[in-house]
């Protein structure tokens, strides 16, 4: 394998990898053999019609996909584990060179299929001085009494700044760029979501366009910025929670189970207990910040 690696200003990683022309034949071999043992042809037993006859009724659009789903995992995994990489996103991955397979052969002189993957590692997360901006926010949002301490009187409780607030206070301290892969796929995801939603309503994209104003462009770019935000503050609440040792107990995620809405709801949170752990995390951390 070859493979090459350029990183963008921005964190993107990208990934060009040559897989030889012998691995190619080879595991085209084997996808032919494993579609043999599973073909019937008339006048035979299952697996042992002659191989010729059966490469000939094979589909050829079906075995080049079959070879691709064997080879690009395996040597995009390989070419992360030669560059040292820590990935957080599945790749977005694009062949640049196919040739058929018809032509290849395992003496053959051509380099076999390259082909090219885009990912990135958690990017670099700057806090600045999060501690003091988001102090002053606190610190506005409380009522002064004399003698008192700050009270919510509506609330019955001590006072605390809008989550809003304490996050655009956090925002404003960090300093770190988000790969654009990272932002496309949460944007995508977003625009994915919308579009149902729409679907819901009974409109089209075009029908929900014109009721708000918006052309695809400006939808997009609200999403992008809403993406980067949403990203820039997980990564900073992540970083925050680690270097304030904030961690979650067994007992406050069975607590979090147990006060499921329904027995659904709670196989859906027992199966998920990595990102109930996140999440609650997560909240920890948003309060951590509140309490400055």
């Amino acid at each position: 394998m070859i493979s090459a690696i350029t990183k963008e200003k921005d964190g993107t990683i990208k990934l060009t990898i040559t897989i030889p022309s012998y691995e190619v034949v080879k595991t085209k071999n084997e996808v032919v053999e494993g579609m043999i043992q599973n073909t019937t042809l008339p006048g035979f037993r299952k697996g042992k019609a002659p191989r010729k006859l059966v490469e000939e009724k094979l589909d050829k659009a079906a075995i080049q996909e079959e070879v691709l789903k064997k080879l690009l995992p395996k040597f995009y995994v390989d070419a992360v584990s030669e560059n040292k990489l820590k990935p957080i996103i599945n790749p977005k991955i694009h062949v640049d060179k196919f040739e058929d397979l018809s032509t290849l052969s395992e003496q053959s002189e051509s380099k076999g299929w390259t082909f090219t993957a885009l990912t990135c590692e958690a990017p670099n997360i700057e806090l600045g001085s999060y501690k003091e901006n988001v102090k002053k926010i606190n610190a506005k949002s409380k009522i002064i009494v004399p003698g008192k301490e700050p009270f919510d009187v509506a609330q019955g409780k001590p006072e605390k700044p809008k989550s809003e607030e304490t996050i655009k206070a956090l925002l404003d301290s960090v300093n770190c760029q988000i790969p654009k892969i990272l932002i496309d796929q949460e944007v995508d995801r977003s625009l994915s979501q919308l579009l149902d939603e729409v679907k819901k309503l009974g409109l089209n994209l075009d029908q929900y366009l014109a009721s708000t104003g918006k052309t695809p462009e400006s939808v997009r770019k609200d999403y992008e910025q809403k993406a980067e935000n949403d990203i820039k503050f997980e990564f900073a609440l992540q970083q925050i929670a680690d270097k304030e040792n904030i961690t979650v107990d067994q007992k406050e995620v069975d607590e979090a189970i147990n006060k499921a809405k329904d027995d659904q709801e709670r196989k859906n949170l027992e199966a998920n207990r990595y990102l109930l752990t996140s999440i609650l995390r997560q909240q920890k951390t948003l309060d951590f910040l509140r309490d400055l």
